[in-house]
């Protein structure tokens, strides 16, 4: 049986990861509001919390967790945007940014709480 590096898995689930934040960027227009930002780091975080929340093995956890997750969500693009709208004076929109993600988020890894307790 052949084994695979734990660093290998990161890796390969850090470029999946990488490809569909593009996609998504490329998919949401962010012009005006960093939407994209906002919907991976909801989305990161419920898939996220899915993988924890159902016990899913170390090497699943390597893949999707570690890899993609954490490449597909973006603290510091969420901080650099939030700070950008505020200093160019557009401090609705940067109080939504900020709000909208830390907010968007735990909402997220509630649902997948309730998902994953009461109809898994």
């Amino acid at each position: 049986m052949t084994t695979i590096e734990p660093a290998h898995i990161v890796g390969t689930g850090g470029a999946l990861g990488a490809l569909l934040r593009y996609a998504v960027s490329e998919w949401i227009d962010t012009e005006r509001f960093p939407a994209g930002t906002l919907i991976v780091n909801v989305v990161g975080s419920f898939v996220l919390a899915i993988l924890t929340l159902t016990s899913a093995s170390e090497q699943l956890l390597l893949l999707l967790g570690t890899g993609a997750c954490g490449s597909f969500t973006t603290f510091s693009s969420f901080s650099y945007e939030t700070i950008r709208l505020w200093e160019s004076d557009d401090r609705t929109h940067a109080v939504l940014n900020a709000v909208g993600n830390l907010t968007g988020a735990g909402v997220a890894i509630g649902f997948a709480w309730i998902l994953v307790h009461f109809v898994w």
